[in-house]
């Protein structure tokens, strides 16, 4: 059954959902369902934790209708987790449970996907099951170099998010430590993680180095009163217990797991930084930010102290040696310094190297249609985590984004409920190819976007040996992939082999499905070019609105 929204991080955050489901409609047990109606059909079965398959009593499932989502019934299963809905009609239904300690979800679900149940299609619908994972938990403490809890420290866990067809990996949930040190993650879907922890000695001092006396110019020079083995920091650490992302170790969790992971503290130097900046006289003294590049995303550092030694002079102390990404806000904009690598104390930085940003204009056009919907947006993505900006187009079709650092930069645009993708980019002042922007430092870009809408269903059945096959991933390839993966377009088969891909933009595509295939790298063309070869090469023209169904049966392959 198709996903409607654009946004699989956010459709992968929906699953993790354990309130069960309101009571919309009337329940009953499963030992008191209505009778079976001479021309109905009944959707039964068991519903079993994912793990040890041991029946779910108590657990709510509810059928709803694919093309009426507000019709729908629900019951609770029996003590040996039966279930059963009597006199349905003929057509299609979405099967789903839900059970406090588990995590919700559909019939044989991937990511956004499952399978929908086909009734009057002669197929068994009576002897289903509803596999139901059970949450996990991570939990543990954060000690220090001698074993003493860590108190308010930053628990951060990044989750391997494979739904885009690649790993991505975000942060995903994060905690803070008690009294005791200790951090609970809850509840958790089954994949894999890893695990950071931030936080500052409590006994930490950072004297200013002007201390005892010293004077604004002879800074760097002097000398600080307090113990200079207490003026260290904590650097970020990953499981387990390392500072660097690529020496971090997964975490694999299933569900029902229970994981102790403890992660220890080491105290390093801090560093005294010097940094000359230029005032603003409208909002006062602007300080340099710190954020540090933590898997596919960035985090904030917040130094210990800061101190202006002079105009336009900062010390920022309590930071720990490491490459850094600095923000120099000046003058109402704000100046980047990219990949600076921080090792010498004392040093003072150079910022006539800071990059200015850049803002981009950009107008929309969408042929064919009179007025622009009201939840389109465009963005920027840098090919790693989520997209850096977003702005919604206004009904005149302009948007602007502002504070965009110089790089190469693929242009994305959202809409809903509508998905569109871009046709056509031109830009002054950019150098553009593709959908790819490449932005110079401190520009003013204009960028014209040409949108077409998709807008067309393409249907179709899967089958292995001449039946129809529940379950596959079907993939609609386009041409040019690398080009065009907003074009992409992802389905899973039904429990009679049936599929629909919604929202598809006219054009050449080479139409796959693949039979337990969700976690390969499908959006990248040397990965899915191995399948191309046995897929059917279709033409999706402009239908009318009306869908386009492919006459032939699509081969599952194996992975």
């Amino acid at each position: 059954m198709a996903a409607f929204s654009n946004s699989v991080f956010k459709l992968l955050l929906t699953t993790l959902c354990l309130i069960e489901a309101p009571l919309l409609a009337a329940s009953q047990t499963a030992s008191t369902a209505p009778k079976v109606h001479p021309s109905g059909f009944r959707i039964a079965g068991t519903a079993v934790s994912k793990t040890d398959s041991h029946p779910l009593s108590r657990a709510r499932i509810t059928v709803r209708d694919a093309k009426d989502v507000q019709k729908f019934q629900s019951l609770i299963t029996s003590d040996d987790g039966k279930f059963e809905f009597s006199g349905l009609p003929a057509g299609k239904f979405s099967l789903q449970g839900a059970k406090r300690g588990f995590i919700s979800a559909s019939y044989d679900q991937h990511d956004q996907y499952s399978t929908a149940i086909v009734t009057g299609a002669g197929i068994d619908t009576e002897a289903l099951t509803l596999k139901l994972a059970p949450d996990a938990v991570i939990s543990g403490k954060v000690l220090d170099e001698v074993g003493d809890p860590v108190r308010e420290a930053t628990v951060m866990l990044y989750y391997v998010d494979h739904s885009g067809g690649a790993d991505q990996i975000h942060q995903f949930r994060g905690a803070q430590t008690d009294d005791l040190g200790e951090y609970e993650l809850t509840p958790l879907i089954p994949g894999t993680y890893f695990l950071s922890a931030s936080a500052k000695p409590w006994y930490a001092v950072h004297p200013r180095s002007d201390q005892g006396g010293a004077q604004a110019e002879g800074i760097a020079h002097s000398s600080p009163v307090a113990d200079r083995s207490l003026d260290v920091a904590y650097p970020a650490t990953y499981y387990p217990d390392v500072t660097e992302t690529e020496s971090a170790t997964p975490i694999p969790v299933r569900g029902g797991d229970r994981l102790q992971v403890d992660i220890h503290l080491n105290p390093v130097p801090a560093l005294h930084l010097f940094f000359r900046v230029s005032e603003d006289g409208r909002n006062g003294f602007n300080v340099p930010q710190f954020q540090q590049r933590a898997f596919e995303g960035s985090t904030f550092l917040r130094p210990d102290l800061t101190h202006m030694v002079s105009q336009g002079l900062w010390e920022i102390t309590g930071i720990p040696a490491g490459r850094y990404d600095v923000r120099l806000p000046v003058a109402g904009s704000t100046l980047q310094m990219n990949g600076i690598d921080f090792t010498r104390d004392g040093e003072e930085v150079d910022t006539s190297s800071a990059e200015a940003p850049s803002t981009i204009k950009f107008s929309v056009q969408i042929p064919g249609e009179s007025e622009f919907p009201s939840r389109l947006m465009v963005g920027l993505w840098a090919g790693r985590g989520d997209p850096i900006a977003w702005h919604p187009v206004s009904p005149k079709g302009e948007a602007e984004l502002e504070q965009i650092p110089l790089g190469r930069y693929e242009v994305v645009v959202q809409g809903f409920p509508k998905r569109y993708s871009i046709a056509r980019m031109t830009a002054e002042g950019a150098e553009a190819s593709g959908h790819t922007l490449k932005v110079a430092a401190g520009s003013s870009p204009s960028v014209a976007l040409t949108l077409v809408a998709g807008s067309v269903e393409v249907e179709g059945v899967a089958k292995r040996a001449g039946k129809g096959f529940a379950g596959a991933m079907v993939v609609l390839v386009p041409k040019n992939p690398e080009m065009n993966r907003d074009l992409f377009r992802r389905d899973q088969s039904d429990l009679d082999g049936t599929f629909v891909l919604h929202a598809v933009v006219p054009g050449p595509y080479t139409l796959l499905a693949i039979d337990n295939g969700w976690d390969l790298d499908w959006s990248q063309p040397g990965v899915i070019a191995a399948y191309l070869k046995r897929g059917r090469a279709i033409q999706v023209g402009r239908e009318s609105g009306q869908p386009v169904n492919i006459a032939e049966s699509i081969e599952v392959q194996s992975k």
